[in-house]
């Protein structure tokens, strides 16, 4: 059960054009799925500095989504759930689709049993597209929205493109002691910080659509956002650029959709903010 409806005003978007302010639903307690993850650490955070209180869905928290260990306990006097989690099979052998798909189905059927008002789920763009036919990951993260589709729970889904912190992800970029292998993906990066403010909208507000796209402001070859980063972070080996296994990647297959909401700093002024977080 919510709390009464207050009126809160609280910034909505950091994006090229400034800030945009309105009025939002106090919610009391929102679960986090990956808590501890890039974006679920941020979402968390946003939401406490906010003054609501946070049940975090991790296997660190006693919770595991694979056999839904301690899930109806977190779960239980939540409004809002939130699913910014990856969670792995710990088999290297599992099924991976089976496995993340299961997780997306174990969370949304305890959360309607325990009584949680909404859902919101984080997924990717452009999943949908056949070049990503054959690719498991890709292809779990189509069965999660099928899911999320399908599910009694009210359930709003955010889809973003890569984020920048996707710079040194070890799906496309090998840190070797000597060099920097990264592929050749060209992507539309979006700040994690931005995703996780939007996110944080959508558990807070009753009134936002069922989906959104969210994109960075420029499109950026990986092995070059890379490289920026590592000069910011003073790191002087040298970014070796390979293929990627898919060749989609390098022709832009991850880029936003038309129907995407531009939002968050562009890659000069993330390094910026980066920067100054390092010194």
């Amino acid at each position: 059960m919510l709390p009464p409806q207050v009126v809160e005003w609280r910034r909505t978007r950091w994006g090229p054009v400034g800030v945009t302010w309105k009025r939002v639903d106090e919610v009391s307690r929102i679960a986090v799925a990956g808590a501890t993850g890039t974006l679920g650490s941020r979402i968390r955070d946003r939401l406490s500095s906010g003054g609501h209180t946070v049940v975090p869905i991790s296997r660190s928290a006693g919770v595991d989504l694979h056999t839904g260990e301690g899930l109806a306990e977190a779960l239980s006097g939540v409004d809002v759930v939130v699913d910014a989690s990856n969670a792995f099979p710990t088999d290297p052998s599992a099924d991976l689709v089976g496995t993340l798909a299961g997780a997306t189905r174990r969370l949304l059927e305890v959360a309607e049993e325990m009584g949680v008002e909404r859902g919101v789920v984080v997924s990717i763009s452009n999943v949908e597209s056949p070049a990503f036919d054959h690719v498991p990951y890709y292809v779990a993260k189509r069965e999660q929205e099928k899911i999320v589709a399908a599910s009694g729970l009210r359930t709003s889904m955010v889809k973003t493109t890569q984020w920048h912190e996707f710079a040194t992800n070890p799906a496309a970029v090998t840190l070797g002691s000597e060099e920097v292998l990264v592929q050749d993906w060209l992507i539309q990066p979006v700040a994690a910080d931005a995703v996780a403010e939007v996110v944080a909208d959508h558990a807070l507000d009753r009134s936002t659509p069922a989906r959104v796209e969210l994109a960075g402001p420029e499109q950026i070859r990986l092995p070059t956002l890379t490289r920026r980063l590592l000069s910011v972070r003073q790191d002087d080996r040298p970014v070796r650029i390979v293929p990627p296994g898919l060749p989609a990647l390098s022709d832009g297959v991850l880029l936003a959709p038309e129907s995407a909401e531009i939002v968050g700093p562009t890659v000069a002024e993330w390094l910026e903010v980066y920067a100054g977080h390092r010194s």
